[in-house]
């Protein structure tokens, strides 16, 4: 049985990548290998901030490790938030991450706009047994909507509304939304080009 690190303490997200794994790959959190401390996230992009991440715990550990980093791309604010998505809000004086004040300042930014289209981008980085190092990129086209629906999911699920459907990301199934998702479409690369299971398809 296979076990690689997963480095992130997000538990929606550690959740959603077990969800597209056969039985015989195990995915370990940070948690899982007594790590509880912060990885910096100081890079400018989102490439930057994944191999950062997945250097820190392979260095550390001495172990296969992998970590994604994902941006909301919106077009009429330039690409904001970006890298920054996860803290968009911070800026505000907010103390901590906080999805909703995240939502709440994104929808304050296009108000008034017109275009609303956006993408979600993810990028996995993966330290191999090597120190060779690996990226895998997915993304997802949409837009933004003008009032949160949905309860599932996390982040900017509930304002984030994919191309070719007329529900958010927060008002799908989690299966429903490991088929199309930015991070499903990174993570389905990572596991067969690292991973070669010809018999056993993740999605």
């Amino acid at each position: 049985m296979k076990q690689i690190v997963f480095a992130t303490a997000n538990r929606h997200k550690l959740d959603e990548v077990k969800a597209m794994l056969p039985d015989d790959i195990v995915i370990k959190g940070l948690s899982d290998i007594g790590f509880t401390g912060d990885i910096p996230e100081t890079e400018i992009t989102i490439e930057g901030n994944a191999l950062l991440k997945a250097r820190y715990i392979s260095e550390r550990y001495r172990i296969p490790c992998f970590a994604d980093d994902t941006g909301l791309e919106v077009e009429a604010l330039d690409g904001a938030p970006g890298v920054y998505s996860a803290r968009y809000a911070t800026a505000e004086g907010s103390q901590e991450i906080c999805a909703q004040a995240n939502i709440d300042k994104l929808l304050r930014e296009l108000s008034g706009k017109t275009n609303r289209k956006a993408r979600f981008r993810t990028v996995i980085a993966y330290i191999d047994a090597h120190n060779d190092t690996h990226l895998f990129e997915g993304v997802v086209n949409g837009s933004i909507i003008d009032v949160p629906a949905g309860v599932e999911g996390f982040g900017y699920d509930p304002v984030f509304m994919p191309d070719g459907y007329d529900i958010t990301f927060a008002q799908m199934s989690l299966s429903q939304k490991n088929l199309i998702s930015h991070r499903a479409i990174a993570f389905q690369k990572f596991v067969t080009t690292i991973i070669p299971m010809p018999d056993k398809p993740c999605l």
